[in-house]
């Protein structure tokens, strides 16, 4: 790369990249226009593809001369729901449909339909190779057939019973011909199945009618033989001889039954004037009586004489005597006459109750051939029931059988569907559409060359630059990392901020670097807690385990590394894990307070052993109230607070005191940790040892701080 060492961290330089676009931008431009100009000729070059369109609405229809019978039958034939519409679009894809339309218009004539003939030089190549079949191999028909599917669709439109029949040509005539064609072949094929389907019709029910004129004209017959041979003869076409003659019978025996009383009452009333010798010319029978008349005539005269004549003669007188002789001679027979009468009304009542008696005799026979012939008309209608119902059914069948007469002509079966919009020769073609084509091209054109041109620039080296001097390694006196004893591992020494920063870890997180910088003052001791803070600020690592084989200094410089921290903006929180709780003396309000003793032998809650530092925004868990060997039988459970605690703050530090790698181990396992080594003097055995030890077990990174007379002096400052 130009510029750039081989083994340094580089970064690209966008602004780099942009301005070797710019610099190039008249080659990209040109490259853009003859991609442009390509495409045109392309779109230009190639045939065009038109496209037209034919629709049918699916719904049923009945003759114009149909019945509202009819109409209503066909109406209540097949559902038109969305799975009778999607049908009819597979039928309109159907093969047979698809090679009527195909041999109707000589489609395969065309050498646009059988493009296998006159395959291109790659297809044959292809073929050759066995990586296509050879398209020679289908019969002309298929292939006709396959080019044809390729440029049709069928499809239904979404909410509607309407089906769209497109068609794709380069002959405009053609793209508009094939889905009309396709739209009267399919009507023409539905019209014809209705037909066929009259016609089927009418020939079974040509037997079938025959078959039941038989039946019925048997079946008519048998209720006649029946009814001669059980004299249940018909009088009015509803009641049989018997019961008619019953009912004539009784309504006479009623009526004779009314003139024997009547005449019994007219009896009774001509026998009290008789007894009673009131007057009898006020009584019907015989007022109604000529005899009777003549005779209260000729008294009447004769009572008029008497009158006349007791004015002038005296009762003695012969004249008026033989008047009187004969007043009660007509008396005497007007009572012999209305003794007649009486007989005669007597006489009229009697021979109403022999009547009667004889309409009850006849009665009482006729009701029992009447029960007979009762038992005999279940059978009777049986058999007329059998032959109502053949009758019906004849019926039934005729009416069929001239309906579907009447629709034997192609006019009378039309399809149930219609076309509503004829596909009409489109004039723009479908295919290509040449201003699309040319901006899409000229816009992938130019980004391609924007890539490009990029690429070439980061390839080059121009667009990288290196990360800055504050994440080089600190080289030692004699140009090599820092060792002390010949198999220590290697020390992690840091500049101070104005002049380094880490050794071998990258600066990832430069802003929060530069901020931690300007929280500390500057320092010449690359081992100061200043740049430790600032080593950390960058490293990606949520746990650093700080020890001080010393005691006391030590922890006081992890106290100051924490604050440093916490100033600089990081979420930070220390644990104090010492023997002394020197950490906690120096930052806690309350030194009784709960801490990490407590949670581990269960006395407290976690949230109650966090507490803010009272000198800065770092939060503390001290050491707590509880005894710390029996906290210490419990320490395992401090990789689950561990986990926790990484989860919600950016750095969690342990100061573990003089502890060793044992102790260290059980804390970190596999957990990706800074090792901080706070050795307020560095002591070259104390160092080396510690080294070793940690080289052993794993540990490649161990950060050296030694400033703790100086962070001592800086807490004692803050207190």
């Amino acid at each position: 790369m130009s510029g750039v060492s081989r083994d340094q961290d580089v970064d690209i330089d966008l602004s780099q990249l942009v301005r070797a676009v710019w610099a190039r931008r008249l080659r990209i431009l040109t490259i853009t226009l003859v991609g442009a100009g390509v495409a045109f000729a392309g779109a230009k070059i190639m045939s065009p593809q038109y496209r037209s369109e034919t629709r049918i609405l699916i719904e049923p229809r009945a003759p114009a001369f149909a019945s509202t019978q009819q109409v209503n039958d066909a109406g209540a034939g097949p559902l038109m729901d969305e799975l009778n519409v999607a049908s009819q679009v597979q039928l309109l894809q159907s093969a047979d449909l698809l090679k009527k339309v195909i041999n109707d218009l000589k489609l395969y004539n065309l050498p646009e339909f059988d493009d296998a003939a006159n395959g291109s030089a790659m297809s044959s190549i292809l073929v050759k190779l066995h990586l296509r079949k050879n398209p020679m191999e289908n019969p002309p028909e298929e292939r006709v057939i396959d080019a044809f599917v390729e440029r049709l669709q069928v499809y239904q439109v979404p909410g509607s019973r309407v089906i769209g029949i497109s068609f794709t040509s380069k002959d405009p005539k053609l793209a508009a011909a094939i889905p009309n064609a396709m739209a009267n072949v399919y009507l023409s094929t539905q019209s014809g199945a209705k037909l066929d389907s009259n016609s089927e019709a009418t020939r079974w029910l040509e037997p079938e009618i025959e078959s039941l004129r038989r039946k019925v004209s048997e079946a008519e017959k048998k209720v006649a033989e029946y009814r001669t041979s059980h004299g249940l003869l018909q009088t009015n076409g509803t009641t049989t001889f018997p019961a008619q003659q019953l009912n004539d019978i009784s309504a006479e025996l009623t009526r004779v039954r009314g003139d024997q009383a009547n005449a019994e009452a007219r009896a009774q009333a001509v026998r009290n004037a008789l007894s009673s010798g009131e007057a009898s010319d006020t009584l019907p029978d015989i007022m109604s009586s000529q005899a009777i008349q003549r005779l209260k005539g000729t008294e009447s005269g004769l009572q008029s004489q008497v009158s006349d004549l007791q004015t002038s003669l005296l009762n003695s007188h012969p004249r008026l005597k033989s008047l009187r002789a004969q007043l009660a001679d007509i008396r005497g027979q007007i009572r012999q006459e209305t003794q007649k009468i009486l007989a005669s009304i007597e006489n009229e009542a009697k021979v109403a109750d022999l009547r009667a008696s004889e309409l009850e005799r006849q009665k009482d026979t006729v009701q029992a051939n009447s029960a007979r012939a009762g038992e005999d008309e279940v059978g009777l209608n049986a058999l007329e029931r059998e032959a109502t119902a053949q009758r019906q059914l004849l019926e039934t069948y005729l009416v069929r059988y001239r309906e579907a007469a009447s629709r034997a002509d192609s006019n009378s079966s039309p399809a149930d569907a219609r076309i509503v919009s004829k596909a009409i020769e489109p004039v723009d073609p479908y295919f290509p559409k040449v201003v699309p084509i040319v901006v899409v091209a000229a816009v992938a054109t130019l980004i391609l060359s924007a890539i490009v041109t990029m690429l070439a620039e980061l390839f080059s080296g121009r667009a990288l630059r290196p990360i800055d001097a504050s994440a080089e390694t600190i080289e030692t006196e004699t140009g090599a990392e820092k060792k002390i004893g010949p198999q220590a591992a290697p020390v992690v020494a840091v500049r101070s901020p104005a002049r380094a920063s880490m050794l071998a870890v990258v600066a990832e997180e430069e802003d929060a670097i530069d901020e931690a910088a300007a929280q500390v003052p500057e320092d010449d001791n690359e081992f100061s807690v200043a740049s430790v803070a600032v080593y950390l600020t960058g490293s990606r690592a949520p746990l650093a385990i700080a020890i001080s084989p010393t005691g006391d200094d030590g922890s006081a410089a992890t106290v100051l590394l924490t604050r440093i921290l916490a100033d600089a903006g990081r979420r930070v929180v220390l644990i104090d894990m010492t023997g002394s709780g020197h950490p906690t003396e120096l930052m806690a309000e309350d030194q009784g307070a709960p801490g990490v003793t407590d949670l581990l032998c269960g006395e407290a809650a976690f949230g109650d052993t966090i507490h803010s530092d009272r000198l800065s925004d770092a939060h503390l868990i001290p050491q707590g109230r509880s005894d710390v060997r029996r906290a210490m039988r419990g320490v395992d459970r401090l990789a689950l607070l561990l986990d926790a605690l990484a989860s919600a703050y950016d750095l969690v530090v342990v100061e573990c005191g003089a502890a060793d790698v044992a102790g260290v181990s059980r804390l970190t396992r596999s957990r990706d940790v800074e090792i901080i080594l706070s050795l307020p003097q560095i002591e070259e055995t104390v160092f080396v040892t510690l080294m070793t030890e940690f080289q052993a077990a794993g540990y490649d990174r161990v950060v050296l701080m030694s400033d703790g007379e100086a962070a001592e002096q800086r807490l004692g400052q803050a207190a």
